[in-house]
């Protein structure tokens, strides 16, 4: 079993920043690509900023700009680095990763956190 922890959520005021966490643990796993959603009251979850092994990343429009994403390949980690937060940035955050588990057989599996609440305020 793999499972994505997460921190980092809270309240902050409009143009402030948080910086959110997201390590995978377990055994037996390698890691494709890992990323942040997030899903306000009444929407849909959405995209936020997705990393690959090559480094490559994908950014959600509204984000762009503001919003950092970064991975620690050794410690199985990913990161989002928020700058410049609004209001309309509230929601719930989600850690995804793109793996494969490794034992007893090869099986693509895609995993979620269990997510963090971002709040900010005007």
């Amino acid at each position: 079993q793999v499972q994505l922890v997460e921190s980092g959520g809270g309240l902050v005021q409009a143009g402030g920043s948080l910086r959110l966490s997201c390590t995978a643990s377990g055994s037996s796993f390698s890691i494709r690509t890992m990323g942040w959603y997030r899903q306000a009251p009444g929407k849909q979850r959405e995209l936020v900023a997705d990393i690959r092994n090559s480094g490559n990343t994908n950014y959600a429009d509204s984000v762009k700009g503001r919003f950092t994403i970064s991975r620690d390949y050794m410690k199985n980690a990913v990161f989002l680095q928020m700058n410049s937060l609004q209001p309309e940035d509230t929601a719930v955050y989600y850690c995804n990763a793109d793996l494969t588990l490794l034992v007893p057989t090869y099986r693509n599996l895609e995993v979620w956190g269990q997510g963090t609440l971002v709040t900010v305020s005007s």
